[in-house]
């Protein structure tokens, strides 16, 4: 398969017992990425935004581009794994957690492929919630502010520029 690219949203409100606080935790998720294959051409400043739901306390979010031979499906059991090895268990929704690595957009556009979106549950690219997370756009518009999303042809800053405006 061919290398594509792939913007990752990242995100710890925990802190790990080797890695410590959540920027830490971010920095060691990413370094994890790297050692698993995963060519990081871009990283982005560390933003803290607030929890959404039963979460707790805030987040530190950040997203980094990688490029891989990884077809989608591949590279979410990667970051499955990695996830898993930072102590991150399935649980509720929105809850606290070490470390949250989503697939948020695709160089080789949506997945899966085809005119419909995936089903509740699946695996989907652009991640579902893109357009409404500012925790997601802030930091993928550091690193991919060109990048269009496939089904609006909306660029990440005019995404996050919607996004901002309805907020007002």
């Amino acid at each position: 398969m061919a290398r594509t690219s792939y913007a990752i949203a990242l995100g710890s409100n925990r802190r790990h017992g080797r890695h410590g606080d959540p920027a830490n935790v971010i920095g060691a998720a990413v370094a994890a990425m790297a050692a698993a294959g995963l060519r990081i051409d871009a990283h982005s400043p560390l933003i803290r935004s607030a929890a959404i739901g039963p979460a707790g306390r805030g987040f530190v979010n950040g997203a980094v581009l990688v490029s891989t031979t990884l077809d989608p499906p591949a590279l979410l059991a990667t970051l499955k794994r990695i996830e898993a090895a930072f102590g991150r268990r399935r649980g509720r929704r929105w809850g606290p957690r070490v470390i949250d690595l989503d697939l948020a957009l695709w160089s080789a556009g949506r997945w899966p492929p085809g005119p419909r979106r995936a089903a509740a549950g699946r695996l989907a690219i652009p991640h579902g919630q893109l357009s409404a997370r500012d925790f997601v756009l802030r930091p993928l518009a550091a690193i991919v502010p060109g990048w269009q999303d496939p089904w609006s042809a909306r660029t990440v800053r005019q995404l996050r520029a919607a996004l901002l405006r309805r907020r007002l």
